[in-house]
Order: structure tokens, then sequence, then C-alpha cells
């Protein structure tokens, strides 16, 4: 929260005293970081399912089949029902790894600066910004590698004859004709592609007119039909394509939510931990995460191919 430390001459030490307070406390660093509101994986948002390591890995079924191998016969009357074997995913053994950085906060910056709490801040926040890119990357490079099923786009999303929510749609589709119970509910693309999604005259006439939540009087696109729009960095993507997936079965980001003594832990998984260096003068300030990404049903995204590289 910059600004609220009041401001005060390096020389005053009750106001140093409250920032030595803070970074000793863990309870109080973990409410600081929970107004922090940038602190957000999509990683989290791709693979919703949550999984706890044990032993540093865990054990996930993959393709799990939903109806039984033997097919569904007649019963003759006072007949034993055909009996069947429920059949299982191929095992997979995912190792959590431990993603994480430190930074040091000097004695000297946090007295010369009028707000010390905002350097705090920034320290914070610029080391969780870099744990959660690198997450991110995990992730959405997991699920390019997974997703194999693919649709292609009517024509590159910048052009004339685009049909950008026909491509989303029949990359929904796909997934349901599956018949594997699968509901596709979110569309994930780079910032670029939302920004000529959010631009559309065709889905512009779709939209309600002269209301607040129109993006052309501040307003975003969170929802394209019934599809959660997530968008990140064309950086954090292997390519700069665009999927469709069923957010409740895609994966799951596994975890190992055990707190070691002296950090923080806040929802999203990051932890922190501070330490004084007194031969320095200064403050060792480091964000982890212990987790890996995990993609349960491939079968459960596609990928629309053909919509242009227009990062």
């Amino acid at each position: 929260m910059p600004g609220a430390y009041p401001p005060a001459a390096p020389t005053l030490s009750g106001d140093l005293l409250t920032i030595h307070r803070l970074l000793q406390d863990p309870l109080r660093l973990e409410r600081r970081l929970r107004t922090i509101v940038d602190l957000r994986f999509i990683a989290d948002r791709l693979l919703t399912g949550r999984g706890r390591s044990s032993g540093g890995a865990a054990l996930i079924q993959q393709s799990e089949p939903i109806v039984n191998p033997r097919a569904v016969e007649a019963v003759s009357p006072g007949a034993e029902y055909p009996r069947d074997v429920t059949p299982e995913g191929t095992a997979v053994l995912v190792p959590v790894s431990k993603w994480g950085q430190a930074v040091s906060l000097t004695d000297e910056k946090l007295k010369r600066s009028v707000y010390m709490g905002r350097e705090v801040d920034r320290a914070l926040t610029k080391t969780a910004n870099t744990v959660i890119t690198k997450i991110d990357r995990l992730a959405t490079s997991a699920v390019a590698s997974a997703v194999t099923n693919t649709v292609a786009a009517a024509a590159q999303w910048d052009s004339a004859s685009a049909l950008l929510y026909r491509d989303v749609e029949k990359a929904g589709a796909k997934i349901v004709d599956q018949n594997q119970g699968f509901k596709p509910n979110a569309v994930l693309m780079s910032t670029t592609k939302y920004a000529i999604l959010v631009t559309d005259p065709a889905i512009a006439q779709m939209r309600r007119r002269e209301t607040s939540d129109n993006p052309i009087y501040g307003g975003d696109i969170e929802y394209l039909g019934k599809y959660e729009v997530i968008t990140t960095a064309v950086s954090n993507l292997p390519s700069d394509d665009v999927w469709v997936f069923d957010s409740n079965e895609l994966g799951t980001m596994i975890d190992e939510v055990e707190v070691d003594p002296g950090y923080a832990r806040i929802d999203n998984g990051l932890q922190y931990q501070v330490k004084r260096v007194s031969e320095r003068d200064a403050w060792d300030i480091w964000a982890r995460r212990i987790t890996a990404p995990a993609v349960e049903e491939p079968a459960a995204g596609v990928k629309i191919t053909g919509t242009g590289s227009l990062g």
C-alpha cells in the first residue's frame, strides 16, 4: 500500500522501526501481500485442479476414459448383469520443483525514501511477478505440448474475413463432440489477440449498446459467449495461437503446500521470507512456489491454428 507510512526525515527512527517490524513479522507481511492485486497466476486459471505433492511428487491419471470398455447388453429376466471393469487413465508421476528468486533491500533505500512502505511493496511485487511469469510459462508450455487437437481459423484474426467468435465455437464443438463429458468454458489468447477481439466489428454488433460495461466506455470482454477470456503476454505463450478448453477438466497445479518456518504464504501458492543481514545493513527478501503443472485431460482442449502471429 504505497503511502501507508507517513513521510519522515531519514533521522527519525520510529518509522524505520515500523518497516523493520513489518519485515520481521510473517503474518503482517502476509496481510500486506494480499493487498497487492497484481499477484495473480494465469496458470491457476488454466489448470484449476488443486493437487498436493507427497515426497516431492504426485501421481495423476492422464486421459482417463469416462465410459467402460464393454458394450451394454440386453439383460434377460432373472439373469445377472454383465460385469465390466472401470478403466483408468495412464499413471503419470509429476515431480514438483522449487521456483524462486531473492532480492536485497538496504537500510539506506528505506530511510531515504519518502514513503518507506512503497519500497517494500516494490520489492515484493517485482519478485512476485518474476516468479509468476516463470510459473505461467511452465503451465502454458505444458498445455501446448499436451493439447494436440486443432481447428483451423476461418482466416487470420486481423483480416477482414476473420470470424473470431465462430472459430471459438467451432473449437468448443470439437471438444464436445468427443463425447467425453467435457464442457469447454474458457479461451486463452495473447493480449494482442484480445485487442483484435475487443475491436472486432462482428462481435461489437452483438454487444449491448450504450452500457458502461461496453469496452468503448472502459469495460472489458470477460466472457465471449460461455467462454471466459484469459489473456497473457505473448511472451508467456509458446506460440501466438488461441486455445479453447474445459478449465474444470484440463489439469491441475500440484503444490507442496507445507509452509516452512519463517515463510508467509498467500492463496496462489506464493511463499515469502525476509531475513535481516546485519553485516550488510540490508534485508534479503525471497519468494518461491513449489509446484508443477499437470495436464490430466489433453482432449479437454483444442488449439485454433491460423489466427496469425500478431504479437
